[in-house]
């Protein structure tokens, strides 16, 4: 691989790094936002689901022009609005504004995954695209662990709104290592400029071949029932840990770093693999693995055992963001590779958006948490079996 395929990677890993430490940063942020703002619970569930509602709208829009614009172009505008929505969540003093401040950060989240999986898929050959995938997806996973330990750090000398600054900050920071640093397309054989834009398809004629075809539903319900699985431990593990099996909350939260790590080695691990055993098959087995941990979790009474589901289950999760939107490029036309995947996270959103509150209303209606744990892996093991018909011969044309 030559410089520029280098210098992609590495811009991908810290857009993402940017993206999902804005994203993830709220939650380590909220307590004190609760008290500066005065605000209910509730009006803090409303400013986060104004971010996801954006961000799973605009992705499938964002994932369409990256097919047709030009990349370096998408990427720099979608991190920007990203980092300002951050800087300007350090300003709010109503729900209202703090609601359309993260609306903005979310528009520009839409634009840090498929614009850049779709970007490195064109410069990266077949066999190692698994691999580089997976290495740039780290920087997702990295944004957690580094803003986990730093905010708590700045948080009380600074305040929150500092935070959010330095979030934003350090977003712009991202924006231009993505003007400097990306190319939309690899040069043409023979010399020649980028091939911007090349071979374009009308977007009614793109549409029409990847709606026609049924692979892009089996994986896209899988896509979502595998997100709403995953989701369910990351929201409520903490919280069953402490209240259902009396785990004290510094063990508890380590589980969530547990998981952390695990999903770092899974991408790099079982990354690597899907690029010799096929895609498919590893997101088949991403889903056996979700679904032995979330089932575990149900009968892990012990700290030991918490921590070998959490891992098996982290593994699984790691893997499946980056080995999923190399399907796209590997299953269908490499031209209508950035709008399935955009199109794939509109499948993702929808699983992201119930999970939580289907969940939440199985605990209060049970009074345990095993029964959204076995949703959780019940929901897996139908993701897995979706994919049995997948196709893994020609590509879609």
């Amino acid at each position: 691989m030559g410089y520029r395929v280098y210098a992609i990677i590495i811009a991908g890993f810290f857009t993402l790094f940017a993206a999902f430490a804005v994203r993830y940063s709220y939650g380590l942020l909220l307590p004190d936002m609760l008290s500066s703002l005065a605000i209910s619970k509730t009006e803090a569930g409303v400013i986060y689901s104004s971010y996801f509602l954006t961000y799973t709208l605009f992705s499938p829009v964002l994932g369409l022009l990256v097919d047709r614009t030009d990349a370096r172009f998408i990427l720099t505008v979608s991190v920007a609005l990203l980092s300002m929505g951050a800087y300007l969540m350090s300003l709010p003093t109503t729900v209202l504004q703090a609601s359309l401040f993260f609306a903005l950060a979310g528009i520009g989240h839409s634009g840090c995954w498929a614009p850049v999986v779709t970007v490195v898929m064109r410069w990266v050959s077949e066999k190692r695209r698994g691999i580089a995938l997976s290495v740039v997806d780290l920087g997702s996973a990295v944004s957690i662990a580094f803003w986990s330990i730093m905010i708590p750090l700045i948080i009380v000398p600074h305040g929150w709104r500092s935070i959010w600054v330095i979030l934003g900050i350090s977003g712009f920071v991202a924006a231009g290592m993505n003007f400097f640093m990306v190319r939309s397309h690899p040069p043409l054989e023979g010399g020649g400029g980028a091939l911007i834009g090349a071979n374009k398809v009308p977007v009614r004629a793109a549409y029409a071949g990847i709606l026609h075809d049924r692979r892009f539903y089996l994986i896209g319900f899988s896509y979502l029932l595998i997100s709403f699985s995953i989701l369910i431990p990351l929201t409520f593990l903490t919280a069953y840990a402490t209240q259902e099996l009396t785990v004290s909350y510094k063990s508890a939260a380590g589980l969530i770093a547990v998981i952390g790590v695990a999903g770092s080695i899974g991408k790099l691990i079982l990354g690597h693999i899907s690029d010799r055993v096929g895609r498919v098959k590893v997101m088949m087995l991403c889903g056996v693995l979700t679904a032995a941990g979330g089932l575990g979790l149900v009968y892990a009474h012990e700290l030991t055992w918490l921590i070998l589901f959490t891992t098996v289950f982290g593994v699984g999760y790691g893997t499946i963001w980056p080995v999923y939107a190399a399907s796209a490029r590997d299953l269908f036309s490499k031209e209508n590779a950035g709008s399935i995947v955009g199109m794939w996270t509109i499948f993702h959103g929808l699983g992201s958006v119930i999970a939580p509150v289907l969940a939440g209303w199985t605990i209060d209606a049970t009074g345990t948490y095993h029964w959204a744990f076995i949703l959780a892996a019940a929901s897996s093991v139908i993701s897995m079996l979706l994919l049995f018909p997948v196709s893994k011969g020609k590509k879609s044309v």
